[in-house]
């Protein structure tokens, strides 16, 4: 190999294998049919994509570049977080500034949209609302968002001044479409002129679906019927799944000739791939207690959205949880369903707000045993769930020490001599290691001075979970003692039958045990009863436990042989078991 001086030079090892390295990665990049390269993508427009870190296309962006920007109509699925959005947007973008529609679309001051972009919520309309303007600026283009929840007049006054592409919601479009430049009955809308569909080029539906399950069907179709040559006009609708309504549009507005890209098809997982999908048992009034917990535990730090059925719940959990905020109609958008949802497609759609752009995300699912559908979900969704049991308070003791450890090590070492006389004394003065001391420092910093236990059927505070086993299988709960029977909550029988699990009040475990004992040469047929697994002990029997059941298909329960049972006096934790 020659350098410009014209000298040889000889490589070490190291050097060749980096430089093989170096050259594989160009020719993958290279290879690669989704570069952005490969596509017809201004330069201007690819600057843009490489700053953002984009190098390449996802697959729905890939497929339905070329059709986009030669004109046709299109139907486009893929699930939730695969790359919808900058499938229609870099098409219309490319197409407005350098491709067909930039010699016959409108310019100059009060110019009216040539693009619409109708989204089923406004925290959508103003996502794709930014998305659009991170490119529209150096291209020289206008947007502009209408949605519900906020004044007009600004709106209005953004419409007046004239705007390339309009993003937002079916209500607040239909609003300004009906009463503005349609001129229809309203006298107090007739002179707006607020929003001319006359000169549009691109019309597009961006997650359809929800459209429907929110209740937009007559609010889209009038939209769609207000342009008045749509021969002219090119249609874009996407979703992820396809009930019979998305499809009643498509062959209503769409024209005949129109092209559908499936990236989902027969498959039977229709959610998104990135997402881990998590089951967990609640009950109704332990929710408030365990979302926290929850947030404490998967979050790691990033944002999470919590979905409650109605909006007091979603109020009254933004008081109790901080730093949060309610997003729901009541609440002006400037300051703006803990239950499973009600159909498949919504669950799509929620476990989709994360694990987007090929990024991963956790949904965490809390469902009633006594009434809930998710196995429906599962079933007809193709999603496999993994059953959890709420996060027991010893675990999230450990994720707040890990926190609280990460504090003790961005203090200044300065503040050290302040403090040192003090710690050596009480390590002196104490009985405890200097380990066991610290551990309790983190724990007051963490503020766990206690550990409370929480069953793991309902997640409630104060219940521990007990497993009862038989040597036969047991047909009926009536086998427990009348008197004992309004003392447990939640008994379930586990798979095989011989066993049943339940919850008893913290306080009363040893009384109930007590009223069961156990004794070394117990009959087969003779009830055995284990306290709880301490959680500092899961660690030494997981080697011994014997099967992993599920109660009814809805709960985790671990069967132990006798002679562990016999040994251990309390039980918790058998999640990561």
């Amino acid at each position: 190999m020659q350098f410009g001086d014209g000298r040889a030079h000889e490589f070490s090892e190291e050097e060749e294998e980096e430089e093989k390295m170096r050259f594989d990665n160009d020719s993958e990049r290279e290879e690669d049919p989704n570069a952005l390269t490969k596509f017809r993508i201004s330069k201007a427009l690819r600057e843009t994509l490489k700053d953002k870190g984009i190098e390449s296309l996802f697959p729905i962006q890939a497929m339905t570049f070329n059709t986009i920007l030669d004109g046709s109509d299109l139907v486009g699925r893929a699930r939730t977080g695969q790359g919808k959005t900058l499938a229609f947007m870099l098409p219309i973008l490319e197409s407005l500034t350098n491709g067909p529609a930039k010699t016959s679309r409108k310019t100059g001051y009060g110019r009216p949209p040539s693009v619409l972009v109708l989204l089923p919520t406004r925290e959508l309309a103003t996502q794709v609302f930014s998305d659009f303007e991170i490119y529209d600026g150096s291209l020289g283009l206008k947007c502009c968002c209408l949605y519900g929840g906020s004044p007009y007049q600004p709106q209005q006054i953004q419409l007046k001044r004239g705007a390339d592409i309009v993003v937002g919601t079916p209500g607040r479009i239909k609003h300004v479409a009906t009463y503005g430049a349609c001129k229809l009955d309203v006298q107090d809308h007739i002179d707006r002129q607020t929003i001319d569909l006359s000169a549009l080029k691109f019309r597009v539906l961006d997650e359809a679906d929800e459209m429907l399950r929110m209740g937009f069907v007559e609010d889209v179709e009038l939209i769609l019927g207000k342009v008045e040559d749509a021969s002219r006009v090119q249609t874009l609708l996407f979703s992820a799944t396809l009930p019979e309504w998305v499809k009643h549009i498509a062959a209503k507005f769409l024209k005949q000739d129109k092209k559908t890209t499936d990236l989902v098809g027969n498959e039977k997982m229709k959610a998104s791939t990135n997402v881990r999908h998590i089951v967990l048992p609640c009950s109704g009034s332990a929710r408030s207690q365990i979302i926290p917990d929850i947030i404490h535990c998967y979050s790691s730090g990033g944002r999470t959205i919590i979905f409650t059925e109605t909006k007091d719940s979603a109020s009254t959990l933004a008081g109790l949880l901080p730093g949060a905020r309610a997003l729901h109609g009541d609440i002006q958008q400037a300051t703006r369903e803990c239950e499973p949802p009600r159909d498949v497609e919504a669950y799509i759609h929620r476990s989709g707000r994360t694990g987007r752009a090929g990024k991963t995300g956790i949904a965490v699912m809390l469902y009633d045993p006594r009434k809930s559908n998710f196995s429906k979900i599962e079933r007809e969704s193709g999603v496999k769930f993994e059953h959890m049991s709420a996060p027991q308070p010893a675990d999230i003791a450990k994720v707040a020490g890990a926190e609280a450890a990460e504090k003790i090590a961005e203090i200044s070492d300065r503040v050290i001599p302040v403090f040192k006389d003090v710690a050596e004394e009480l390590v002196k003065s104490s009985v405890l290691s200097p380990a066991e001391l610290l551990a309790k420092a983190l724990a007051k910093i963490a503020g766990y001075t206690e550990i409370k236990s929480r069953s793991l059927l309902t997640s409630m505070e104060n219940y521990v979970t007990v497993l009862l086993e038989c040597g036969k299988p047991i047909y009926t709960p009536s086998f427990l003692p009348e008197e004992k029977v309004e003392s447990i909550r939640g008994l379930s029988l586990t798979a095989d039958g011989k066993g049943a699990v339940f919850d008893v009040a913290t306080e009363d475990l040893d009384q109930f045990i007590a009223g069961y004992p156990v004794e070394e040469e117990a009959g087969e047929e003779d009830f055995q009863i284990g306290g709880m697994i301490d959680s500092l002990e899961v660690v030494v029997v997981v080697e011994e436990v014997a099967r992993i059941t599920t109660v009814d298909g809805e709960a985790f329960c671990i069967s132990l042989p006798d002679q562990t049972l016999l040994n251990l006096s309390k039980i918790w934790h058998v999640r990561g078991v």
